[in-house]
């Protein structure tokens, strides 16, 4: 909402229409002027300064009008005053009510109002270049951008961004890249124009078109470091990393010096997972600037990724002594610990952790700790403060506590649990996903499907969803070309994902394509070494005759994880019984 302050206008005014003639004292300062003279420009002074009584009611009336939200009287008294009185603010005050209704007539009135009293007003030219791209008059935007552009050249791709910020609530951001293509016509060279198309594809998520118009602001100058920099979040957005490597590498090279681009440069790097080398970028960061705790903190993390815990746990200790710092550096203290195994010391910093972005993930760590470790009691107790704790969380808890019950194997309790948060969010997707998990525990098919089924109705796309119900239905041969349609799809979106290739290749054995399941299931193994991938795997090299190597890669994974059900199942179904 609008606040109008007329008050302080007001004021203003009347003291200039009161001001006095020049101090005597300073009169042989001052150049000898021509009595005639200075009565007729203190006449015109006055003339422009002086309220008439009739306007002074006027505008008193147009503030109560606005403080009492009727804002076209509002907006017809400051308008009037405007007309009255040769003073651009009253124009301006109109302006912005108009914008702020919405009347792209009266914005259009009060700006040519405005820009009769000034024409330089470069707010009004922004005001009027919004009302136009609103109101769809590309030729009204395109003049007043012009303007904006000879007047602001330094400013122009934050006024752009503050004009597409305003239009983007209002779907109108293809109105605006529109507007800067007639506007590129009027001046091809202006590389901020094709950045800013740039920036608003991306916006859509197209990043093709992305990358186009900034390769033409490249193609004009080719070494403009925010160009650069664009270019390769570009590619990282869309899934380019090689591309994007390359593209900060470039720029880096070009700008050795410049931050941004050795942080960009470090994500990329983070992003296709070459810790070691993001590692060196963020050192030479610390070392030149070694206040600059973000950088220290982020390194820190990348020794995590590299297994180098003491040289990370340095630098969290280092940062507990800062309160910007001190709960994040008290969480990652706490999962070193819990990684040694120390559940004591690790719940303890976990416990340290009271507020902040972290606090959530910090106890649910302490839960999932004393969980893994059979604490089961310990984990319930903490688990049932949190919905206290943290009100805005209750469908996480619920989850979790759904997870808890599952890992004691009281599946028809969790299954009751999340049926019972249905009743309050019957499409809420995790809730769904989840007691469809649980109900495949409980050979509740009919569940299964029903749950996934609703999930795609609004999410056709939900890759877990897809991947789920299509593996579900592969304990029936008549349904093998069904759950095909969906492992398709599902290996479509995500053609890398390894529990999908899992999927996939189990069907492919089910449908007697052993060489193909071989293929799949060796990729997916290679991707994340997971219990039932590798019980997969096994039966297929079984079938396949290489009967030492399933011995090998069974009894290595049962002795990682010796109460995996599924992992028994297979020992006992097929290498037991060959022995």
């Amino acid at each position: 909402m609008l606040i109008f302050r007329l008050l302080p206008l007001v004021s203003l005014v009347l003291l200039n229409s009161c001001a006095s003639s020049p101090d005597q004292s300073q009169k042989s300062a001052l150049p000898v002027v021509k009595v005639a003279d200075m009565k007729e420009k203190n006449r015109q002074k006055e003339a422009s300064t002086a309220i008439d009584p009739d306007v002074m009611f006027m505008l008193l009336v147009a503030e109560i009008a606005g403080q009492r939200d009727k804002y076209n009287v509002a907006l017809e008294g400051y308008m009037e005053a405007a007309k009255r009185i040769n003073d651009p603010r009253f124009a301006e005050r109109a302006a912005a009510i108009a914008m702020y209704m919405k009347d792209d007539k009266k914005t259009q009135d009060a700006v040519s109002l405005l820009l009769s009293h000034d024409t330089k007003n470069m707010n009004a030219r922004k005001i009027a270049a919004l009302a136009a791209l609103r109101a769809g008059d590309k030729q009204q935007a395109v003049e007043h951008l012009s303007a904006l552009l000879k007047s602001e050249p330094d400013n122009f791709d934050s006024d752009l961004l503050e004009l597409s910020a305003a239009l983007q609530k209002e779907n109108k951001l293809d109105m605006v890249y529109d507007t800067l293509t007639a506007l590129s016509l009027k001046y091809p060279n202006q590389v901020v124009i094709y950045f800013v198309q740039s920036l608003l594809a991306i916006q859509v998520k197209n990043s093709a078109l992305a990358e186009q118009q900034i390769q033409k602001a490249l193609r004009i100058q080719p070494d403009w470091d925010k160009a650069l920099i664009l270019q390769a979040q570009i590619a990282l957005l869309s899934g380019d990393i090689n591309k994007a490597k390359a593209a900060i590498k470039n720029a880096s090279s070009k700008y050795p010096n410049n931050d941004k681009i050795k942080k960009l440069l470090a994500q990329v790097l983070i992003k296709a997972e070459n810790y070691k080398e993001a590692g060196e970028v963020y050192k030479q960061l610390v070392a030149a600037h070694p206040k600059e705790t973000e950088s220290e903190f982020t390194l820190a993390l990348v020794y995590l990724q590299l297994d180098q815990d003491a040289q990370a746990e340095v630098i969290f200790n280092k940062l507990l002594d800062l309160p910007d710092w001190q709960y994040q550096a008290s969480f990652y203290l706490g999962k070193i610990e819990a990684q040694r195994g120390a559940i004591n010391q690790a719940l303890a910093w976990f416990d340290n952790v009271t507020e902040g972005d972290f606090a959530f993930d910090a106890a649910l760590e302490a839960v999932s700790l004393l969980a893994k470790d059979k604490q089961f009691e310990a984990a319930n107790a903490r688990l049932n403060t949190l919905p206290s704790r943290f009100p805005k969380r209750k469908t996480r808890i619920l989850l979790i506590q759904a997870e808890l019950f599952s890992q004691q194997k009281q599946y028809a309790k969790a299954f009751d649990l999340l049926t019972t948060a249905l009743i309050e969010q019957p499409d809420q997707p995790e809730l769904l996903y989840t007691r469809a998990l649980i109900a495949e525990h409980l050979h509740k098919q009919d569940v299964v499907e029903k749950d996934l089924k609703k999930i795609l109705v609004k999410e056709p796309n939900n890759v877990e969803a897809l991947n789920t119900l299509g593996y579900s239905l592969l304990d029936d041969p008549k349904r093998y070309n069904e759950a095909a349609g969906y492992l398709q799809k599902a290996l479509k979106l995500r053609p890398d994902e390894a529990v999908i290739m899992d999927s996939y290749g189990w069907l492919q054995f089910k449908q007697g394509r052993t060489q193909i399941a071989l293929d799949y299931l060796q990729r997916a193994y290679t991707k994340q070494q997971e219990n039932e991938i590798a019980a997969h795997l096994a039966e297929v090299l079984w079938s396949l005759g290489r009967r030492d190597e399933a011995k090998k890669l069974i009894n290595k994974a049962i002795k990682d994880a010796p109460e995996d059900e599924y992992l028994l199942d297979v020992q006992q179904r097929i290498l037991n019984k060959a022995n």
